[in-house]
């Protein structure tokens, strides 16, 4: 009799434990496919390396601008020699567009196709970019202009805007980057630029003089990658944050200043030392562009990848921090 329970007991076990473990088994595939039901959309170029973002809203399009990512694999600094442009109507399908602009275009620049903007302007397109200057020590800024958001652009000035030897307040020859341009109301159009010192100028209405001195803004733990807009009556002045890079903000009433501190938008980007955002509003919603280092198995700090993740508004005109996700923008 005992052996008869120690049998039927037994049986009665392994019916149990196999169903668990078919119910196991089912409940992993029901997640799996749940899953996999949401895209995963962040990173928008998956078939290059894409870094230093910036976008503009023109018309029914969102144009996405950035430096291409062409380091080897074993190579570890950044190797940019152009940079791409991107379109799209929904935020989440991106055409690609030919090659618009190279660091070649600039005769008078060697190397470098770093952080940059494009701004729209009596229907003329012009590009704010980071080389190196073949004559003067240091990192440059110039401006490409074109018919077309889509280019192909050419030199506008046929010489740099800013050189290294217009702002003293460092001693690095690397301050000169990661142009940001913005046109106000009235307007009168600003360029905001910088590495460890943050500078502004307004510019001429043609876009490609300075109307009147460099001036700076004392912003904490200023590192890199300032970006200017405004929403409502705020102007918003992010940028990044230390290093490794967190992207910070800080807010004012003029764009002028005087800049009140917020605190961190975006905490660090996955994979990657730097960060730098664009942040667009587009048929009624607010939009992060920023790049990361999540594309494997070679992505990295000097093998970026372009993302989006939408962008909220506090009631006191304050934003709240962006989550980065792997799903991004969905339809």
């Amino acid at each position: 009799m005992k052996n008869i329970f120690l049998i039927l007991f037994s049986v009665v076990l392994m019916s149990s434990c196999k169903a668990v473990k078919t119910n196991t088994v089912t409940a992993s595939a029901n997640e799996e496919k749940s899953g996999n039901s949401t895209p995963f959309n962040n990173p928008i170029i998956k078939d290059k390396y894409t870094g230093d973002p910036a976008a503009l809203v023109y018309k029914d399009k969102v144009y996405l601008y950035a430096g291409h990512d062409e380091a080897p694999n074993d190579f570890n600094f950044y190797k940019m020699n152009e940079w791409l442009v991107y379109s799209s109507s929904d935020m989440v399908h991106w055409e690609e567009h030919p090659v618009p602009l190279k660091v070649t275009d600039f005769a008078w620049a060697t190397s470098d196709a770093w952080a940059s903007q494009v701004i729209e302007r009596n229907g003329k397109f012009y590009w704010y970019v980071t080389v190196s200057h073949g004559a003067i020590n240091g990192k440059a800024i110039g401006v490409g202009v074109s018919d077309s958001p889509t280019g192909p652009f050419k030199d506008a000035l046929g010489k740099a805007l800013i050189t290294n030897d217009m702002t003293t307040q460092t001693k690095i020859d690397w301050d000169d980057i990661d142009p940001t341009v913005m046109i106000d109301d009235d307007g009168q159009a600003y360029l905001f630029w910088g590495n460890s010192v943050c500078h502004y100028a307004k510019l001429k209405a043609n876009m490609i003089e300075l109307d009147g001195p460099i001036q700076t803004i004392s912003l904490p733990n200023f590192t890199e990658a300032p970006w200017i807009h405004k929403h409502n009556n705020w102007y918003y002045l992010s940028y990044a944050y230390q290093f490794p890079e967190k992207i910070a903000y800080a807010m004012s009433k003029s764009i002028n200043g005087p800049w009140e501190y917020k605190g961190i938008l975006n905490e660090l980007a996955g994979n990657s030392n730097t960060n730098h955002q664009a942040i667009i509003e587009f048929k009624g919603k607010d939009y992060f562009i920023y790049h990361n280092g999540a594309t494997q198995p070679n992505g990295g700090s000097f093998r970026r990848s372009v993302c989006v993740d939408r962008l909220y508004y506090n009631e006191d005109g304050t934003m709240k921090r962006v989550i980065m996700t792997s799903e991004g923008i969905q339809k």
